[in-house]
């Protein structure tokens, strides 16, 4: 029979399943079974034994196998024989190492569990997004299978509901992800290369003013938040400290005493320890985290606890911290009531380190302060802890604060906790 796409249609299902084979003798022949399902099959001689492969389902492409299709896998086919190489074995291993390849879902868990953990204290972040948009999505689908079309179409969709910040955020994630995959030889190569961010951001240079500072401050007793969230954000505010080194820490970083907080490498930003000067302001607003951290390790315990199992299977509860993300939220619950002018945790860091710069304070003090790091040659060499230009900083900063909240230069910030909401 000759084959063509009417005469390959005309063919009939029958009560038994049969085959009709092209009259060229080179093997392709056309499999109809009683359904009316049409596959394509490959009859071929290897080491003097006869052998038979299929090739796919005709129909159309990409899912099915035209007949010009058809020509082209045979051609590939016999080209192995030439070789010496069975075709049959080589689709076989083929088709076995796409069923092992993994998928969206076994990639996120493993770039989590190996990359993300280790390295980002905001993993469960990149975990909500990727359970949120691109699981749902992809997670069944092989993860050498994502293409840039469907990175594109994935973050058209979510542009589209009018979240185009969460697009970004979504591409960065999906970046990342794939990388990791391509370091480890998951896939041959990253969907997400060339393209752009869906969405423009400005760069965030937000800074409270001296009104805004002191509405913040007297507007966290009306808030509904937890007195320990409120007392977080003081302090964050006093040190200029990241929310998540300030959220997370433990009382044995703190020497009360003579006035230091250090900072463990594992818990900062650029894996190295640093030692924050405790103003006397910062140390009245410990003092008030004190009263209320019931002897935990942490200094602002979560109110959930964490519920695991003993040895014997009795339920424990596990005091953990307060994430992060909870300071956003309730920073950004609260809003109307700490001034109704937007911002977030992190942009009391950046209004500390403008009202040091402000009040003469050298940038590189500040940078010391804030524990950014350094790339250039000079800070190799430079060992100065810079202890004592961070203490008188940081000092300056608290009595200007007390002055903001309508104080006298010097006296400690007047804290007015109502402890309606214990931590």
């Amino acid at each position: 029979m000759k084959f063509t796409d009417r005469s390959i249609r005309a063919l009939k299902p029958k009560a038994e399943r049969y085959e009709v084979w092209e009259d060229n003798g080179k093997g392709l022949g056309i499999r109809v079974s009683p359904t009316g399902r049409k596959s394509w099959v490959f009859m071929y001689r290897f080491n003097g034994k006869a052998r038979r492969m299929t090739f796919g389902v005709y129909g159309t492409p990409p899912k099915n196998l035209s007949l010009a299709d058809a020509h082209i896998r045979r051609a590939e086919a016999l080209k192995l024989l030439e070789q010496g190489i069975d075709p049959g074995t080589v689709d076989q291993d083929a088709k076995q190492e796409a069923r092992r390849a993994p998928t969206v879902q076994q990639l996120a868990d493993e770039y989590l569990e190996k990359w993300a953990k280790p390295r980002k204290r905001s993993w469960r972040e990149d975990k909500r997004i990727l359970d949120k948009d691109v699981i749902p999505a992809w997670g069944t689908r092989k993860a050498k299978d994502i293409t840039r079309r469907d990175v594109i179409l994935l973050l058209d969709k979510i542009v589209d509901r009018g979240a185009p910040i969460s697009a970004n955020r979504t591409l960065a994630v999906i970046r990342k992800m794939f990388n990791f995959a391509l370091s480890r030889d998951i896939v041959p190569a990253t969907p997400c290369t060339k393209i752009p961010a869906p969405s423009q951001e400005n760069r965030r240079d937000r800074v409270l003013t001296q009104d805004e500072i002191k509405a913040f401050w007297n507007g966290l007793d009306k808030a509904d938040m937890t007195e320990g969230s409120k007392l977080a954000l003081k302090l964050q505010l006093l040190t200029a400290q990241r929310k998540g080194e300030v959220a997370q820490a433990r009382w044995d970083e703190f020497d009360l005493e003579h006035g230091w907080w250090t900072i463990p490498a594992e818990r900062s930003k650029n894996k190295l320890p640093h030692r924050v000067p405790l103003s006397p302001q910062a140390l009245e607003v410990l003092r008030e985290i004190k009263k209320l951290s019931r002897e935990t390790h942490w200094l602002f315990p979560s109110p959930r606890k964490l519920v695991t199992n003993t040895d014997d299977g009795t339920p424990q509860p596990v005091c953990r911290p307060i994430t992060p993300e909870s300071l956003d939220r309730a920073v950004r619950n609260n809003i109307d009531k700490l001034g109704g002018t937007h911002f977030t945790p992190h942009d009391l860091r950046r209004t500390a380190a403008s009202m040091m710069a402000g009040m003469g304070t050298p940038r590189l003090v500040v940078k010391k302060v804030l524990n950014h790091a350094e790339s250039d040659v000079t800070a190799i060499y430079d060992r100065h802890s810079y202890d004592a230009e961070k203490r008188k900083a940081l000092n300056a900063w608290g009595r200007k604060l007390a002055a903001i909240l309508g104080g006298k230069e010097g006296n400690v910030v007047p804290l007015r906790h109502n402890r309606k909401n214990a931590i």
